[in-house]
């Protein structure tokens, strides 16, 4: 009686106290202080709140986007000339205390891209007392590259052929990449002609660290690479536009030519992506856009190529063209380069040789084959008239003519 008294003494906090632990133990369905708590938001409720997010992006309303969570991250694209953003949720969850939701955001830059550019992307959501839930933070999934406004507020600047878009970076040099894009823009439809789009973009991070970030790899993988293209391989006229990614610090390290020819090559890339797939060799895609790259710049092959001419002179020379493995950033430099400049003066023999025409034909013949195995070889018989081993030895004596 004495025990059940006590009880009853306490009032009803003691089982209102009870109570509380015990239906939060066994269902987790309300809280002591009232308000509903459910595991996770349903997928639908996630997608209307991403798809109320997504127009405020394209309607530049920074209030109707801070109604949806979180406004970090509003300003970063704001520059960028977008034409479409959207999300599409893939999964919710919880883990502990945490929800978030998994999503592909979709984004085209208008002008430029054909396609949307799709990236996978990964938000944290947040619940306030009432039960509604907003975003709380935005980044890229799992080992997915960073969009360039995750590292900071974009800046836009447009040439004639060219959009530049950097983090980090004055105007005046955004507006230098501008001028040699939209050099090389007409430099590359000269070469290869006009079945492309006909401009490009360029993204210029703040250092190495934030192209690896664009990247989705180590810094260490692009020490020393002044840049890089971006893209789908083989994805037709339909495939979203490349991007040229530019390191700045190797790019400062570059004089006037070499900055044109690097990203004339990378411009190149961009040109030749819908006829490049797993069929085409890096000799032929690296080999053929230094071969638009120095076209007009000018530059004897000795020159160009100082690794292969080093080696030439101890009397070595390759006994095969170019392997794909040679083109890897992370392994021995003088290789890499011997790779390059070999590729290049493949390229430039069959020019000289059998003409520009050939070259793109060869190009786009060794493209349309099903497969790696063959492509080469079919190629060299329907267009060139030769074989891979009569090919092999023109390009050996051509490398001692011009660099002995």
């Amino acid at each position: 009686m004495a025990d059940r008294g006590r009880v009853r003494g306490s009032g009803t906090l003691g089982l209102r106290l009870c109570l509380c632990l015990l239906l939060a133990g066994l269902a987790g369905l309300v809280s002591c202080g009232g308000a509903p708590a459910t595991d996770s938001p349903s997928r639908a409720d996630v997608q209307r709140l991403l798809d109320r997010r997504a127009a405020a992006v394209l309607d530049h309303d920074p209030r109707a986007y801070a109604a949806t969570g979180t406004r970090t991250g509003y300003a970063g694209p704001a520059a960028v000339p977008l034409a479409a953003w959207s999300y599409e949720v893939t999964g919710v969850g919880r883990d502990g205390d945490s929800v978030t939701a998994d999503a592909e955001l979709s984004y085209r830059v208008e002008g430029y891209d054909k396609a949307p550019v799709t990236a996978a992307r990964t938000l944290g959501l947040a619940q306030d007392t009432a039960g509604r839930w907003s975003v709380a933070s935005e980044r890229p999934a799992g080992t997915a590259g960073e969009q360039l406004w995750d590292q900071g507020v974009v800046t836009a600047v447009r040439g004639a052929h060219s959009l530049v878009l950097g983090v980090g970076q004055p105007a005046a040099r955004l507006r230098s990449f501008a001028a040699l894009a939209d050099t090389a823009v007409p430099a590359v439809t000269a070469a290869w002609g006009t079945d492309w789009a006909g401009h490009v973009v360029v993204l210029v991070p703040k250092s190495l660290d934030g192209m690896a970030g664009l990247l989705g790899s180590p810094a260490s993988a692009y020490r020393g690479i002044a840049a890089v293209t971006t893209g789908e391989t083989g994805g037709g006229a339909r495939a979203p536009a490349d991007r040229v990614i530019i390191n700045p610090e190797a790019y400062a390290e570059l004089g006037a030519v070499g900055r044109q020819v690097v990203l004339t090559h990378e411009t190149t890339h961009v040109a030749t992506r819908a006829h490049t797939d797993a069929a085409t060799p890096l000799w032929l895609s690296e080999g053929y856009a230094d071969w638009v790259g120095y076209r007009a710049a000018g530059r004897t092959p000795r020159q160009v190529a100082p690794e292969l001419r080093q080696t030439l002179s101890t009397g070595d020379v390759p006994s095969a063209l170019p392997a794909d493995d040679d083109f890897g950033f992370s392994g021995d430099p003088d290789r890499l380069a011997r790779a390059y400049e070999g590729g290049w003066l493949a390229c430039r023999l069959i020019a000289e040789h059998r003409g520009e025409a050939k070259l793109r034909a060869f190009y786009r013949a060794v493209g349309e084959h099903p497969q790696r195995a063959g492509a080469v070889e079919g190629a060299l018989g329907s267009v060139l008239g030769t074989s891979l081993a009569a090919f092999t030895a023109d390009w050996q004596a051509y490398l001692r003519t011009q660099l002995g």
